[in-house]
């Protein structure tokens, strides 16, 4: 994985990385180590994808999503985890590639499609 040309030393530890289209491996190593400084539990989220908030009723018991107003304190807390994750990812791109993720629900979404459209599949 490449630098950029003109890659300056003294990065601000502060700001996000930005990315532009171009050296997505550094970017992406990068943000990675942004998000897990920030909080490791972001990182869980985009890995894993967000939390889902469940409760059983029923007999048989049967589980199924809360609604937002079912929601407690704890679950609001989760449930944000995901919002802060795509609010990272979503500032950390430039608009030439905000079309490509502009539809994802999740932080999980945005980063697999753009690890999609710049590594591939398997």
């Amino acid at each position: 994985m490449a630098a950029p040309p003109n890659f300056e030393e003294g990065q601000s530890t502060y700001r996000l990385p930005r990315f532009n289209g171009q050296y997505y491996g550094w970017w992406k190593t990068r943000m990675q180590d942004f998000i897990m400084a920030e909080d490791s539990e972001l990182w869980d989220v985009i890995c894993n994808g967000p939390f889902i908030r469940i409760k059983t009723k029923g007999d048989p018991v049967v589980t199924i999503p809360k609604t937002r107003k079912e929601f407690n304190d704890v679950d609001c807390k989760a449930i944000e985890k995901n919002f802060r994750a795509k609010k990272i990812l979503v500032c950390g791109i430039g608009p030439d590639k905000y079309n490509r993720i502009s539809a994802c629900q999740c932080a999980k979404e945005i980063w697999e499609a753009l690890q999609t459209a710049h590594e591939g599949t398997t």
